[in-house]
């Protein structure tokens, strides 16, 4: 697997969560290949010396999401069928994290709604401007 996952207990996020949003960003990126396996939830558990159950809860939500595949005694994969598909919404659902975070962010240093909303239309101007 050449998508390294890290944690980062201080964050305040979840390790199963930092997790997910891990395998989903190497999924939309392209960095997981559509059939390609995920380490084993021991293994990775003792890689990122955290229990094995937190591993398990996040390989669990995955495949919920439809995002990987399980095969009992083979190990989980990312999923082949529907990939690009898996690919999109993994994409939409990094996105969705990160503007959820950022308008925490905005509100916890007092930003007002209009101000947090002029923000977002400067950065949507600056990165995904209209096209003519």
């Amino acid at each position: 697997m050449p998508a390294v996952l890290t944690i980062d207990p201080r964050s305040g996020v979840p390790i199963y969560l930092q997790l997910i949003e891990q395998v989903k960003r190497s999924v939309a990126l392209g960095i997981l290949q559509a059939g390609e396996q995920l380490p084993t939830v021991k293994q990775l558990a003792l890689d990122l010396t955290v229990n094995p159950n937190t591993v398990a809860k996040a390989y669990r939500d995955l495949e919920r999401e439809g995002v990987i595949e399980t095969a009992p005694g083979r190990g989980s994969f990312v999923r082949a069928d529907g990939a690009e598909g898996s690919s999109r919404a993994a994409a939409g659902d990094v996105a969705r994290d990160a503007i959820e975070r950022a308008v925490r962010e905005a509100k916890s240093v007092g930003l007002r709604r209009s101000d947090v909303r002029d923000l977002l239309e400067q950065a949507l101007n600056h990165w995904l401007p209209e096209e003519a």
